[in-house]
């Protein structure tokens, strides 16, 4: 028998073989009396936080007057690599005659999502962030399309100066 250039005889392979199953061995039980590190996920999920750079889900904070930043320019979409992100914008007439572009959908396709954060550097208005979520399981991929303004809300209006 040969092994890594040396050669044994039965009885030499068999010490060989029984020396490092008791290596092996000794590694096992050295681990098994460390004290244990592994973190218990679903019972400890509220005082869980992840580190502040993690990327979970893309959202797009709204105040409490149901307002957001999107003033639907597009860069966001354009800056995705794949295609996750749907704007779906229609142009308005305001009281002085303008028209303009406002935001009536934004869609945000999670399951093609790769949490690259380009579409976040690409926004001017810092309208997008992403979140802390890291719980994206669903049976239904359909699930994973998420709006991400809600129904009613308009762009926050800048204050005129005078």
């Amino acid at each position: 028998m040969e092994y890594k250039d040396q050669k044994y005889t039965y009885l030499g392979g068999l010490m060989h073989g029984i020396s490092t199953l008791a290596t092996g061995m000794k590694t096992s039980i050295k681990v098994y009396f460390r004290k244990k590190v592994t973190e218990q996920y679903p019972e400890n999920r509220k005082e869980l936080k992840m580190f502040d750079r993690f990327r979970g889900t893309l959202n797009m904070p709204h105040n409490e007057n149901n307002e957001h930043h999107c003033i639907a320019c597009g860069l966001c979409q354009s800056a995705c690599p794949n295609d996750t992100i749907k704007i779906t914008s229609e142009m308005i007439e305001t009281e002085d005659g303008k028209k303009k572009k406002i935001l009536s959908k934004y869609e945000y396709d999670l399951g093609s999502c790769i949490f690259c954060q380009l579409c976040v550097n690409a926004c001017p208005h810092n309208a997008i962030t992403f979140d802390q979520n890291f719980e994206h399981a669903v049976f239904d991929r359909t699930k994973l399309v998420l709006q991400l303004n809600h129904k009613g809300s308009k762009v926050i209006e800048k204050k005129k100066e005078v």
